[in-house]
């Protein structure tokens, strides 16, 4: 059985930190292979992992159509088929799986660029039942999200067994937390249990903000305080996956998984 963690929030707010410290407690101490999933264009969670990036599933998409639009045989295009006779479905499979970034007990599959100004209802089709189909073959499969949840449900098919909706201590990371919070009962796949995760608080929790996350329909799982050793980390270019096992991020995210089924 697969278990899926997703992550979303307003961007900036250090959902890929969480995704890279929720995938090194996986693996640091459960078994079975780990599937990341880099859904948002802007973050960067091969470096978070220290795995090299090559092509995105977005890369294969525009190439997967600029091979339709020239191939010679029109009608092969209208079936979905490309020069060779190969089928899209078919391409998109073995070349996704190509471009498979390998670490040690996860992989990653990076989304990449948004689409283009074409059609690509058949082809985000296909894509789905790829990725859902590779992600049968892990224990695990953590989503970094765009933004907001929106295209989840163009991403998978897969039930979210935990969402992590995470916010700063700001008002706008609240805010767009509370929308997030309330766009995953719209969404076509079913998300089981939803927390909080405030990231970046330096000290303690002032009230006001004690006051507006209990107000959030969703429960705070944990705190993630401020740390300079992650900013050393991100200055110094080496993947936050090395962060010791003492690192107060590391802890308190560990902490967090602790307290949920997994």
């Amino acid at each position: 059985m697969t278990t899926t963690i997703a992550l979303a929030g307003k961007g900036g707010v250090g959902k890929t930190t969480i995704a890279g410290m929720v995938i090194k407690y996986l693996t640091q101490s459960q078994d079975g292979a780990i599937l990341a999933i880099d859904a948002d264009p802007s973050s960067n969670l091969n470096m978070v992992l220290g795995l090299d990036l090559e092509w995105t599933v977005g890369d294969i998409r525009e190439e997967m159509l600029t091979q339709v639009k020239t191939s010679l045989t029109a009608s092969g295009a209208a079936m979905g088929a490309l020069p060779g006779g190969v089928s899209k479905h078919e391409y998109l499979d073995y070349e996704i799986r190509s471009s498979l970034a390998e670490g040690n007990h996860f992989d990653l599959i990076a989304m990449g660029r948004s689409e283009g100004p074409g059609c690509y209802c058949a082809v985000n089709h296909n894509l789905r039942d790829v990725v859902d189909s590779i992600s049968k073959n892990y224990r695990y499969v953590v989503i970094d999200n765009e933004a907001g949840m929106e295209h989840l449900s163009r991403r998978t098919t897969r039930d979210v067994e935990h969402m992590f909706v995470v916010t700063d201590p700001t008002q706008r990371g609240l805010v767009a937390a509370q929308r997030i919070s309330d766009l995953r009962n719209e969404l076509d796949i079913r998300v089981e249990n939803a927390y909080l995760i405030l990231n970046r608080l330096s000290g303690e929790m002032p009230p006001a903000l004690q006051e507006a996350v209990e107000k959030l329909p969703i429960p705070l799982l944990g705190v993630v305080p401020s740390d300079s050793e992650l900013m050393d980390f991100e200055f110094s270019g080496r993947p936050l996956v090395e962060l010791g096992d003492d690192s107060p991020v590391y802890r308190s995210v560990a902490d967090m998984m602790t307290q949920i089924s997994i």
